[in-house]
């Protein structure tokens, strides 16, 4: 499937010098880092999160192997690399070392750069290139390769390439699923999450850039606005997702509510605020329960805490029970493991006196409440008096 796309997508391959190539801002790998991002970043990026430096001594190894060509733009100067980039990164640092002293310096990332054997140096000289027109004449090719190829995109970057391809190319999600050999319902959740992300970049409610985690989980949205709690708290219709999506599908009354979402699940590190949702099983299902019910979504709000605005959620009668349950099961097996007990540690006879006084009184005021329930329940029982 990928040749076939990528023989009708453009022109013939010819060799090319690499130094009139550039690395691509838009590439999907790098929506973590804003727009435009310089190459000192895109190489970074590519250092740390795409194993550059694996590609890099590879090659300064083996020499470049051109078995497979670089999809490039045909139009502009320098033209843009649109698949190929961490080959491109890997060869402007072998041909021109000091570029890794200009990472580290704007991007404090380290790379080490190989030695290389100037037999294998020769082979950087010229490249593979495969030129098309437009973006969209090499899209369905690169969407395989790495939505469900061998150098597979994460989530976020599966999802901006699939959103882009929708609105710039009218296509639909049925066909783009096709085409990059995906399940039409997941895409069609994650283009979602896009819009929503998207509309609280605009309208300022949340920046990506400002989150307090380093990686970005974007599965984390797009498994919220499946769930419908989270809609309910958003203003989405329950039926919202079954539509294709829309831009700014959030309601301008709630968007201080997704701002909120937003910085519940990825914190803000601005305020040095961490995300309440360390983990999206439970954390992320107790969130949704949280924001739908007025006293724990106050608590959250004044606390911080989704424990504490989880807690509320529990009715009175079921945190006694879990409590009185917990304190038998630790009380028998403190008695289990009495033999442990120094006995110069007298301060712990005061912790059993406190425990033994907190049992007695808990035992008390229960046999209390039952008492006063049995004897409402008694005065409410009609009398013999009069009955004939």
């Amino acid at each position: 499937m990928p040749d076939r796309l990528l023989r009708n997508a453009g022109s013939p391959v010819r060799l090319v010098r690499p130094e009139g190539l550039a690395l691509d801002p838009k590439n999907p790998r790098l929506v973590e880092l804003g727009p435009d991002p310089s190459d000192e970043k895109i190489i970074a990026y590519l250092q740390v999160n795409a194993d550059l430096g694996e590609i890099t001594q590879s090659i300064a190894a083996n020499g470049y192997l051109d078995i497979e060509p670089l999809i490039v733009l045909e139009r502009g100067a320098p033209q843009v690399v649109l698949e190929g980039n961490r080959r491109l990164a890997a060869i402007r640092l072998l041909t021109n070392p000091s570029l890794a002293d200009d990472v580290q310096k704007r991007t404090r990332v380290r790379i080490t750069v190989p030695e290389m054997a100037d037999t294998h140096r020769a082979s950087l000289k010229q490249v593979s290139a495969y030129f098309v027109p437009d973006r969209a004449a090499a899209r369905s090719f690169i969407g395989f390769k790495h939505i469900n190829g061998a150098h597979r995109w994460d989530a976020y970057a599966k999802a901006k390439f699939a959103a882009h391809w929708h609105r710039e190319g009218n296509v639909s999600l049925d066909e783009i699923a096709r085409c990059i050999g995906d399940r039409h319902a997941t895409i069609k959740r994650m283009v979602h999450a896009i819009y929503v992300l998207e509309q609280a970049e605009s309208e300022k409610v949340f920046r990506i850039e400002d989150r307090h985690t380093p990686r970005f989980s974007f599965s984390h949205l797009y498994t919220a606005l499946a769930r419908t709690t989270y809609r309910e708290f958003l203003g989405l219709e329950d039926t919202w997702a079954q539509f294709d999506p829309t831009p700014n599908p959030i309601p301008p009354e709630r968007l201080q509510a997704l701002g909120e979402v937003l910085r519940w699940i990825y914190g803000w590190k601005e305020d040095g605020v961490r995300p309440v949702v360390q983990s999206q099983n439970p954390d992320l299902g107790i969130l949704g329960e949280v924001v739908v019910h007025s006293e724990s979504l106050l608590i959250l709000r004044a606390t911080g805490s989704l424990r504490s605005a989880a807690d509320s959620l529990e009715p009175a009668g079921a945190k006694f029970r879990s409590a009185l349950v917990r304190a038998r099961v630790q009380l028998r097996q403190a008695l289990i493991q009495l033999r442990g007990f120094d006995v110069r540690e007298t301060a712990l006879l005061n912790v059993a006196k406190d425990n033994l006084e907190a049992a007695e009184t808990t035992h008390d005021r229960m046999l209390a409440k039952l008492r006063a329930a049995e004897n409402r329940a008694g005065s409410r029982k009609p009398s013999a008096a009069g009955v004939g």
